[in-house]
C-alpha cells in the first residue's frame, strides 16, 4: 500500500484514476480548489482511504503541511487549469501564468521532501497538446524536442513542464515519470464555472469538449449538425478507464522510473466519424448531415500518437473502443442535459 499525494484530485481524469487506486488499496490524499467546477461529488469521497483538502495547489504552505501530516510516496502533479479549446483563447495568459506558478511551487517542494528521504517519484502529467506544431505521424515521445514548438499559450506551458521535470532532475535528481493522456473521453466532466458560452448554429455551448457538445447538438435538435471545420481532423479518443490503468502502471511500474509515455488508444477518428457514431445512437432513423462552421485558431488538424513505448516499456494497451465508450458515455451525457450540467 503505498500514499499519494494528488493536487487537481477533483479533476475529470482524476475521477478514474483515483477510483482506481482505491480498489487497489492505496491511500489519496488531495488538494483542489474547485476553480473549474465549483464542489463536486464523487461516489469515493466517504473512502476509508480518501480524504480531500480545499486548497490552493500554489499555497506552499500547504503542500509542506501535506507532505509533514501524510508522507506521501508518490506526488501527481495535477492541479492546472485546463479546459476545451475555447479556454486556449479566452484565457491564454491566465491559463500559462498560473499553471507556470503551480508547477513551481510542486517542484519545490518535491525536491525539499525528496532530499529528505519521503518522497518516491513525481508523475507529472502534460499533454499530447506538446506536439501541436508536429509534422511527424504518429508522434512519439522524444519528437517534442524535435519539432516546432506548440503555437497556443497552453501547449507551450505543458513543454515547459517537461522542461521543468528535466531541470529538477539533473539538478537534484528528483525522480519522475511523465505521461501524456490523449483526448480522455468518459463520464463525470460537466460545465466549468469559467466557461463561456459560445454559439454553434442555435445551441449554446459552454464546454467546448466535442463529445459532450455534438452529444448536446443533437439532443437539443439541431439539424444538420454544426461541426468546426471540415470535421477531418483526427483525435485518438480514450476511455477514461484506460487512461486510469495506464496512470497506475506509469505511477508504480519500476520501468517507468524518470521516462515519459503517451497513454493512448491505438486507433484514430475524425470528428465526423464520431460524429456519425453519436448520431446513429441517437437519431438512428434519421439521415446524418452536417454544415462545417468557422474553427478555432488553435484547432489542430491531426493528433497521433505513437504507443509503441508505453507498450513495449509498460505493457500498458488502451483497449477500449470509441463505439464501447460512446454507449457509456451517451446516456450519462443526456441525462445531464436534461439536468443542464453541460
Amino acid at each position: 500500500m503505498a500514499t499519494i499525494l494528488w493536487t487537481g484530485d477533483r479533476g475529470f481524469i482524476a475521477g478514474y484514476v483515483i477510483q482506481n487506486l482505491l480498489d487497489e488499496g492505496h491511500v489519496v490524499v488531495g488538494i483542489d480548489n474547485d476553480w473549474k467546477y465549483g464542489p463536486v461529488e464523487r461516489t469515493y469521497d466517504s473512502h476509508l482511504n480518501y480524504e480531500h483538502h480545499n486548497g490552493d495547489a500554489k499555497d506552499k504552505g500547504l503542500l509542506d503541511c501535506m507532505f509533514e501530516n501524510y508522507k506521501p510516496d508518490y506526488f501527481v502533479m495535477g492541479a492546472a487549469i485546463i479546459g476545451g479549446i475555447s479556454m486556449f483563447h479566452e484565457l491564454a495568459y491566465d491559463l500559462f501564468a498560473e499553471n507556470e506558478r503551480i508547477t513551481a511551487t510542486a517542484l519545490d517542494t518535491a525536491i525539499k521532501y525528496f532530499k529528505e528521504g519521503s518522497l518516491k517519484k513525481v508523475l507529472a502529467i502534460s499533454s499530447s497538446m506538446v506536439y501541436e506544431s508536429t509534422n511527424k505521424y504518429p508522434s512519439a515521445e522524444g519528437d517534442q524536442r524535435l519539432i516546432p514548438p506548440p503555437l497556443s499559450t497552453y501547449g507551450f506551458q505543458k513543454l515547459a513542464v517537461e522542461y521543468f521535470i528535466q531541470g529538477a532532475h539533473e539538478q537534484y535528481k528528483l525522480p519522475y515519470t511523465i505521461i501524456r493522456p490523449f483526448n480522455c473521453v468518459g463520464v463525470g466532466e460537466q460545465r466549468a464555472k469559467v466557461d463561456k458560452e459560445v454559439m454553434s448554429g442555435n445551441i449554446k455551448l459552454a464546454m467546448s469538449h466535442v463529445v459532450p457538445d455534438i452529444i448536446q447538438k443533437i439532443v437539443k435538435g439541431q439539424y444538420p449538425v454544426h461541426i468546426l471545420g471540415e470535421g477531418n481532423q483526427l483525435r485518438y479518443y480514450t476511455y477514461g478507464g484506460d487512461l486510469a490503468d495506464g496512470f497506475v502502471n506509469a505511477l508504480f511500474n519500476p520501468a517507468a522510473l524518470n521516462e515519459d509515455f503517451n497513454l493512448s488508444t491505438p486507433n484514430g477518428h475524425t470528428v465526423l466519424e464520431l460524429a456519425k457514431l453519436i448520431w446513429d445512437r441517437l437519431e438512428p432513423n434519421k439521415p446524418f448531415q452536417y454544415v462545417s462552421d468557422v474553427p478555432f485558431k488553435y484547432d489542430v488538424q491531426k493528433r497521433q500518437p505513437d504507443v509503441t513505448k508505453a507498450k513495449q516499456i509498460l505493457g500498458f494497451e488502451a483497449t477500449t473502443s470509441l463505439e464501447k465508450a460512446l454507449d457509456e458515455i451517451i446516456p450519462w451525457a443526456v441525462e445531464m442535459i436534461k439536468q443542464g450540467k453541460i
